[in-house]
């Protein structure tokens, strides 16, 4: 009898696995066509916790019962613009900076020398496209101090996105709004970092027999002898974790304001204190406590999870 067949089980669609070089992934926004004005939010990983609900989903089995469900808890700190991008031709062909930026990023990003703010004086029909640097105030929570920055798309025409810049230049942009209860988000971040792993741990191959003389937790074979080269098929030790991946379709139980101070988490495992807006989500998230997460309308939303409606009874600690 011929043995199973158990395939590798390293996927080649994330390849090379290797250390990412920044916290906050690059988003393909003209993919995205849905949710508010902006697209996207700057976020912080608090930690888990099991949260009460009502399900009121359709035709489902525990209808009208209280159910216990995981989740995470992401803090939201308000977020600012610190510059506009206008783009022609698939190129960035004039960016503007705001007229007022936070001390700590003015040490972190070295500003270049600008005149005065002409967006006023913008020419809708000169550029093809719109979208904003924005950064975190992550000042206003426990973590640290030094901003995180990204590029956001904005939804809607050259007019509309325009109108949306002038209007939220130089003001806070929170978490409500960009995001309310019930909707489907994507989570976009980088998974917790193992460092050097093996193979059996990387790739998931089977372990050979107890008697191998050179290893267990090691492929029998890199390649023949001709070609004389191993491949790059080959599962090998290497870099695990600290790699970016999508969490798709994850639904925001609730959203709570700063102002709520009754509602306020405090002393967080890993995490500390929350003391900025929050956001609690269906399921797990990527990355340890503290990780930057960049939270975006959802890219393909499905029906199965856009059915599902939960009303938020209260966070079991």
């Amino acid at each position: 009898m011929a043995p199973p067949k158990s395939p590798r089980k390293g996927s080649l669609q994330f390849w090379p696995r290797k250390r990412v070089n920044k916290f906050l992934p690059s988003v393909n926004w003209k993919a995205i066509d849905s949710g508010k004005n902006i697209k996207g939010f700057i976020g912080y990983k608090a930690g888990m916790f099991s949260v009460e609900v009502k399900d009121l989903t359709l035709n489902s089995m525990t209808k009208d019962k209280r159910i216990i469900i995981p989740s995470t808890i992401i803090e939201c700190p308000p977020m600012k613009i610190f510059s506009i991008r206008f783009y022609k031709f698939g190129k960035v062909a004039k960016e503007i900076l705001a007229e007022h930026i936070d001390k700590e990023l003015k040490k972190k990003v070295k500003l270049p020398k600008q005149g005065k703010n002409d967006i006023e004086s913008i020419k809708l029909g000169d550029y093809d496209d719109i979208s904003v640097i924005a950064y975190s105030q992550v000042k206003k929570t426990n973590i640290k101090k030094t901003p995180d920055m990204t590029e956001i798309g904005l939804r809607g025409n050259i007019e509309e996105k325009l109108n949306f810049v002038k209007t939220h230049l130089n003001k806070d942009i929170s978490i409500e709004d960009v995001f309310s209860q019930g909707e489907l988000v994507d989570i976009r971040g980088l998974t917790t970092g193992k460092g050097f792993s093996g193979a059996v741990k990387r790739f998931g191959i089977t372990l050979k027999s107890h008697k191998s003389e050179k290893g267990v937790r090691r492929p029998g074979t890199l390649g023949p002898w001709h070609p004389a080269r191993v491949t790059f098929k080959v599962p090998m030790a290497g870099q695990m974790g600290m790699f970016t991946r999508v969490h798709y379709n994850q639904k925001i139980l609730s959203l709570v304001k700063a102002e709520e101070t009754e509602k306020q988490l405090k002393g967080i495992k890993n995490y500390g204190d929350i003391k900025t807006d929050y956001i609690i989500l269906y399921g797990s998230v990527q990355g340890p406590a503290k990780r930057q997460i960049l939270i975006t309308t959802p890219l393909r939303p499905t029906k199965e999870q856009g059915k599902k409606i939960f009303e938020f009874v209260e966070v079991k600690k």
